[in-house]
């Protein structure tokens, strides 16, 4: 079986695995005691936070080790938030954010607070003016991450850490997907991270807060790490957590090399071997190890239990999921194509031929879920209504509206309209996704009885 799928978690590290086998041995104490199994915790306690404030460019005094990469997104943005409450309750993030960072935005807004989104271009990056236009005298934190976990795409944080540093503004960096790659650049002010991305343990992560940051931690607190993540030390999985960050740092410069040219060959291939595919996220400034194409008239639940049967573990951004009826966030706010997204994220050391096999196998599972769909062949239930053709799909989950119009489209004179009556949220992007991609002309929303109407022309 081969794993793609390192953006949501990766392999844990050899080296994670030795170091945590150690440490139930040794740091089982309380780091907090005095006698000599509690000194000796101590001493992997504060050698993890060594190591891990090295690796992420910090002292060592400004890094907590917290229960998740969740947890530490949670209490960094709260905690910066009530430090600067003086100041105003204005919170700024990018629409591509993870959710752990859009929920804390939420709970922000029902507390009273206000929050502004700023969006983000077709390759999910966010202009530096936007961040800057953004700021106001009463923002009292800015968050952006260093990568996205769909796509890949690399923010330009450096700049954006510039223009809150002279407007007096924190900025918080989500660093989860980029920190095993390298320390992030910038006068940024709070960082995040999870130790799971890297390869060590769930359940360990950081937050850091640079001195002079004002901080106020929310909840009740202990004694423990400054105050900033109340409970027991989980000791092994910290001193795991910092052996993994540093092996993964060693190898980190060749391995990054390597995966891009493997990711640069999927990115190649892929639009060449599968007609109507979308490769999304930037081409130059994204993550080594991942790269995300979307397919049209393909569900992607289906594509991905196709590609599982064939050997690959691989994610999805798409809609089309049992536990889910509404696009991807990111590729909602990047407008680009949401049906049939695939994820594939290289964990270091996947073999070349492995990629291989995958561009192999792909065409195939496909064309195996198009055919299933029916996409296009059969004459789709549509109507003539005055000059236009119009395709009812009201009550049908994508990919099934795009395929509908895929399947009468042809038989529309240039110059004439499609009208896609559609009630699923989804159909608001593909469809103009399938009109760029086919050189068509997309008229735009209508309302409708039900749903919507979606009108396209046909220009050629």
């Amino acid at each position: 079986m081969a794993y793609f799928d390192a953006a949501s978690s990766a392999p844990l590290h050899p080296v994670a695995r030795q170091a945590l086998l150690a440490a139930l041995d040794e740091g089982w104490a309380d780091p907090a005691r005095l006698h000599r199994e509690g000194r000796r915790a101590r001493l992997l306690l504060d050698a993890s936070r060594e190591a891990a404030a090295e690796a992420v460019g910090c002292r060592a005094d400004e890094l907590t080790f917290t229960s998740s990469g969740t947890r530490a997104v949670h209490s960094g943005i709260a905690g910066a938030l009530a430090g600067r409450r003086r100041v105003g309750r204005h919170l700024i993030v990018s629409e591509v954010e993870h959710s752990s960072v859009l929920h804390s935005a939420e709970a922000h807004e029902a507390d009273g607070g206000s929050v502004t989104r700023v969006p983000v271009d077709r390759r999910g990056r966010v202009a530096v003016g936007s961040y800057e236009a953004a700021l106001r005298e009463d923002t009292a934190l800015a968050c952006l991450q260093s990568a996205n976990h769909e796509v890949g795409t690399e923010q330009p944080v450096a700049e954006v850490a510039s223009v809150c540093r002279a407007a007096g503004v924190p900025l918080l960096v989500d660093a989860a997907q980029s920190l095993p790659w390298g320390p992030v650049g910038g006068d940024w002010s709070l960082l995040t991270a999870s130790a799971h991305k890297w390869g060590g343990p769930s359940g360990t992560g950081l937050l850091v807060v640079r001195k002079g940051v004002r901080f106020a931690p929310r909840g009740p607190v202990d004694e423990r790490e400054s105050g900033r993540a109340a409970g027991f030390e989980n000791i092994p999985a910290i001193v795991a957590a910092a052996a993994a960050l540093r092996a993964v740092r060693a190898e980190a410069a060749e391995e990054a090399v390597r995966l891009r040219e493997l990711t640069e060959r999927i990115r190649a291939r892929v639009p060449r071997l599968v007609p109507d595919v979308e490769v999304v996220g930037d081409p130059v400034r994204r993550l080594p190890g991942v790269v995300t194409f979307s397919c049209l008239y393909v569900d992607g639940e289906t594509l991905l239990h196709e590609l599982d049967r064939e050997g690959f573990s691989v994610s999805s951004g798409s809609s089309c999921t049992s536990s889910t009826l509404t696009p991807s966030h990111v590729l909602k706010a990047m407008g680009v194509l949401s049906e049939g997204n695939v994820r594939v994220s290289l964990p270091s050391g996947t073999p070349e031929e492995e990629v291989e096999r995958f561009l192999a196998v792909l065409p195939g599972a496909v064309a195996e879920v198009r055919e299933k769909l029916g996409a296009p062949a059969a004459a789709a239930p549509a109507a003539v209504r005055e000059d236009a053709l119009v395709v009812d799909a009201l009550g049908r989950r994508c990919p099934i509206p795009v395929i509908e119009l895929a399947k009468v489209f042809g038989d529309v004179p240039v110059g004439g309209t499609v009208r896609v009556l559609s009630d699923d949220e989804a159909a608001r992007l593909d469809i103009p996704a399938w009109c760029e991609m086919r050189g068509q002309e997309y008229v735009g929303e209508e309302p409708a009885d039900e749903g919507s109407a979606y009108v396209v022309r046909r220009v050629s």
